[in-house]
């Protein structure tokens, strides 16, 4: 991917580059909020309260950095609108968009980029622990659900779907 790639989503040009551990700050409050305000729609309080303290374990940003390639969406305010990671074994480990930026073709573009870098890598499944308020946008994307599950955030254990997409060889 070229760092300086650029794509025109929603009228806002938006600069997709990877992540760097000085944008910790910034992912970790997109995160946060993001949780909080959006996946509200289908998780309790409680279970969202859960999830967004997730975050917080000092260090667990810099490990998610060490196993982990990002690639953030930055608007023409130089403000990361969204991000996403992917493990060396095609574990899709985050999308989270901006809850003021939903529904504008970010999480499309980015979900592009991550597949993208992905059969780069040689990667030809991607499978992802999907919320309940992701799996509509994973299935429209192709992803396809394995099986429901109970999964583990701090203390609270959320529903969740493990998903996968297989690419074709060329």
């Amino acid at each position: 991917m070229n760092k300086n790639e650029q794509n025109d989503t929603s009228r806002n040009t938006l600069l997709f580059r990877p992540a760097t551990p000085t944008d910790i700050p910034e992912l970790k409050e997109l995160f946060r909020n993001t949780v909080l305000a959006v996946n509200i729609r289908d998780y309790t309080a409680e279970e969202v309260a859960d999830w967004a303290f997730c975050g917080n374990r000092p260090g667990r940003w810099e490990e998610l950095f060490a196993t982990l390639h990002f690639i953030v969406a930055v608007n023409t305010e130089d403000v990361i609108v969204g991000f996403t990671s992917i493990r060396s074994d095609g574990y899709l480990h985050s999308m989270f968009i901006h809850k003021d930026h939903q529904g504008k073709g970010i999480a499309t573009a980015l979900l592009q980029r991550i597949e993208s870098y992905a059969k780069e890598q040689g990667i030809c499944e991607i499978t992802s622990e999907v919320s309940k308020t992701a799996r509509p946008f994973f299935e429209r994307q192709g992803y396809t659900v394995e099986y429901e599950q109970q999964a583990l955030c701090y203390r609270l254990r959320l529903t969740n779907y493990w998903m996968k997409k297989t690419f074709g060889y060329p």
